[in-house]
């Protein structure tokens, strides 16, 4: 029984990336981050610190990691729309970040947004660029839309991957 314990966090670190390439792909194909996947990822955030005896994080620091990444995409968000007069950010992205807040504390989940962000702006001059190549135009960055989702998910991996390796390389 004690092994299956010892496999527990590997397993539902497992999930976690599992649920973040599923939100990518959705949020692809869709535009939409189902609310059932990111409750699911949340959910297995606080039970892989549940197994592992909250030792990174106290339910605290993980609660306000959750509230921190909300908040500012949210911010983001209401400042966006209200700027643009259109919808910028989903709230699923928001709801993404709150997860992933679970998973990493408030320094994780700010390094997530700031890697998701760089990720996204990556994505976007790639996309800009291919479309003007294939309408043999320049690049036009200006009201460019692309997923959030798939670039807030690989900012989480990333900031996961940072924390926790060296856990499970042991």
């Amino acid at each position: 029984m004690d092994i299956i314990f010892s496999f527990l966090p590997l397993l539902l670190a497992i999930a976690g990336i599992v649920t973040l390439i599923t939100l990518s792909v959705i949020d692809f194909r869709t535009w939409i981050l189902p609310d059932w996947l990111n409750a699911t990822l949340a959910a297995l955030g606080i039970a892989f610190h549940l197994s592992t005896g909250f030792i990174f994080f106290t339910p605290a620091e993980l609660i306000y990691g959750a509230l921190i990444g909300s908040g500012i995409l949210y911010i983001v968000r209401f400042f966006g729309n209200r700027h643009y007069k259109q919808e910028t950010l989903g709230l699923g992205d928001v709801k993404l970040l709150a997860a992933g807040g679970l998973w990493l504390g408030m320094e994780g989940v700010i390094m997530a947004m700031t890697v998701g962000a760089f990720a996204g702006l990556i994505h976007g001059v790639i996309v800009a660029v291919v479309r003007a190549i294939r309408d043999k135009t320049r690049p036009n960055l200006h009201r460019l839309m692309i997923p959030a989702g798939p670039g807030f998910c690989f900012g989480i991996l990333i900031a996961c991957l940072w924390q926790y390796l060296e856990y499970f390389m042991e």
